[in-house]
């Protein structure tokens, strides 16, 4: 209350209002940095005077001693401390000297982080992952992560330890104070500097002499220029002749002349070529026939064939398929050996995309023109089994490396040729007739049946309504199986071929073994198709009224009665 009462008064109101002004004219507020005036200096504080403060701020010795200050500060002299509290629990003022140093640095570190400008720093201690590097200026602290201390790997740092140095700042997190440095960058743009004078010595065209084989890669070769640049050879820029790595015809430490073929001043490479320096052997191409045999060198064998050489650099392909007339699987792999020559005859010259396709199989004689010449179209000859499938047969004849085509159907004329197949094996000799022969396509078809006697020429002197004598081989639901007399072909007679009369139409009423006179309904010599009917002699019986039905000794006894017999009894009875 004494106080309120004191402060009631006139003259101690007109002081808090001077005090107020004064105060509001300096700007005094916690939080920022203010210059304090040297006093006093004991063994344990320093006493500063700050204008518009009610009491002195003191600062405590020992933290200007971990600041490295306390040699350094003399009474009269000015310090930056940061202003904490104006007014502690204890009614005194809170400043800090290290708080201000920090915030200035970090303020530092900050504008050089903006205007991309190295700062001076030193590695001062190891840590997980890298190191702590100490402003030089400020005495913030930065990381340097180990990946960023060189642009080589360094097991050793020992001699980079507490040296002042340039770093880049390529971080900084504002709202947790952390800062990234980098010593590596400053070494790289450096480099970058020295490298850009040196490429720009460079011009297309130039001719590099003596240039050194210092590394490969699956795209290229490496090259380095006086000690001072790394050029790059690719693998394209090699040889005119196919180069699948560099090592294949280059080694380390080799040298060798270079032609500039670009500059790229922005990226800084300079990019070289070591064929063009010598004259391109596709010129040569014009020398070259089309279907003329000629000698190349085996350079390269692949899955797919094998990269030849007509002449040095003038490189070409002889695919697989143009390996053999008779392998189906022919590689070159076992066929050839690097550098082995053979002969080739050029298939096709293609000068807009530099390729040049030839033919190993062609110089040799057409195997399957051979056969047609020995073995002309209708020919019987000796075979053998090679192998066979589940429809065919392939053969070879007379010891000729090509397999000829047999299929089931030319097997057998009197079964089924599909089990016919069942009872050959492979070496299984086999007598063939040469049906067909295609030798561009390289097709050869040959049949067994062909050389055996066709029990279809029984038809041959055979007319449509002619009648034949048959014997029953079988029945069934649908009919009678019979083979007529001196013929080995079975024919199926249908149920509704047996009788006029439906009911009579029973294949049961007979048991096998049966003669009888069947007509020729159908007959057709190309299809080699043969239709056989009771029903239509029966139907010519009666149309014609024939008194003889048959030939003599045949079976002309039918389980049920015909016009002509009953024309026969009344003939007998006259």
């Amino acid at each position: 209350m004494e106080i309120y009462k004191q402060l009631s008064i006139p003259a101690n109101k007109e002081f808090e209002k001077l005090l107020h002004g004064q105060l509001s004219k300096i700007n005094i507020e916690e939080g920022k940095i203010i210059e304090g005036k040297i006093n006093k200096i004991t063994e344990k504080f320093v006493f500063l005077f700050v204008e518009g403060l009610k009491s002195e701020p003191v600062l405590d010795i020992n933290e200007l001693k971990s600041m490295g200050l306390s040699e350094k500060i003399k009474i009269g002299e000015t310090i930056p401390v940061l202003l904490e509290k104006i007014e502690d629990k204890n009614g005194e003022v809170l400043v800090s000297a290290s708080k201000a140093q920090k915030i200035k640095g970090w303020d530092k570190l900050v504008e050089a982080y903006e205007k991309n400008e190295p700062i001076m720093g030193k590695i001062v201690s190891k840590c997980k992952g890298g190191c702590i590097v100490e402003h030089v200026d400020t005495g913030s602290l930065m990381f340097l992560p180990g990946s960023q201390i060189s642009d080589k790997p360094l097991k050793d740092i020992s001699h980079l330890m507490n040296e002042p140095q340039k770093f880049a700042l390529i971080k900084l997190d504002k709202v947790r104070g952390n800062a990234c440095v980098s010593r590596r960058e400053i070494i790289s743009s450096f480099k970058k500097e020295d490298k850009a004078k040196i490429i720009s010595k460079y011009k297309v065209g130039d001719i590099i002499k003596n240039a050194e084989v210092k590394g490969f890669s699956s795209f290229g070769c490496f090259f380095n220029v006086n000690g001072e640049l790394d050029v790059l050879v690719h693998l394209q820029e090699i040889s005119y002749s196919r180069v699948d790595h560099p090592d294949q015809v280059l080694e380390i430490g080799q040298k060798s002349d270079l032609k500039v073929i670009s500059v790229d001043n922005e990226k800084m490479q300079v990019g070289c070529s070591i064929k063009q320096l010598s004259k391109d052997p596709f010129e040569h191409i014009d020398n070259y026939e089309l279907n003329k045999i000629y000698k190349a060198k085996v350079m390269k064998i692949t899955d797919f064939g094998a990269f030849c050489e007509l002449e040095p650099g003038l490189t070409t392909l002889l695919h697989s398929s143009e390996l053999s007339w008779t392998k189906k699987n022919a590689t070159a792999k076992k066929m050839f050996k690097i550098h082995e020559e053979i002969d080739v005859i050029i298939q096709e010259i293609d000068k807009e995309k530099r390729r040049v396709a030839v033919s190993f199989r062609l110089t040799q004689e057409n195997p399957y023109e051979v056969f047609a010449k020995r073995f002309p179209i209708d020919s019987i000859c000796d075979a053998v089994v090679v192998s066979k499938n589940e429809y065919a047969l392939f053969v070879k004849v007379d010891n000729i490396d090509i397999e000829a085509f047999l299929h089931c159907n030319d097997l057998t004329y009197s079964s089924n040729g599909e089990e016919e197949l069942k009872n050959f094996k492979k070496d299984d000799k086999i007598k063939v007739k040469v049906i067909e022969i295609k030798p561009a396509e390289q097709k050869i078809r040959v049949g067994h049946r062909q050389t055996l006697k066709d029990p279809f020429d029984f038809f041959k002197d055979k007319e449509k309504n002619q009648t034949i004598t048959v014997k029953v081989i079988g029945t069934d639901n649908k009919g009678l199986f019979v083979r007529p007399e001196n013929c080995d072909m079975n024919f199926q007679i249908k149920k509704s071929e047996i009788a006029i009369n439906a009911a009579d139409a029973r294949p049961s009423r007979w048991t096998g073994g049966e003669k009888l006179d069947v007509a020729i309904k159908e007959i057709q010599f190309e299809k080699r198709k043969v239709v056989l009917s009771i029903k239509l002699l029966e139907e010519i019986d009666k149309k014609e009224a024939l008194e003889k039905y048959g030939s003599e000794g045949s079976g002309k006894n039918l389980p049920f009665s015909t016009l002509s017999d009953d024309l026969r009894k009344k003939e007998e009875e006259k």
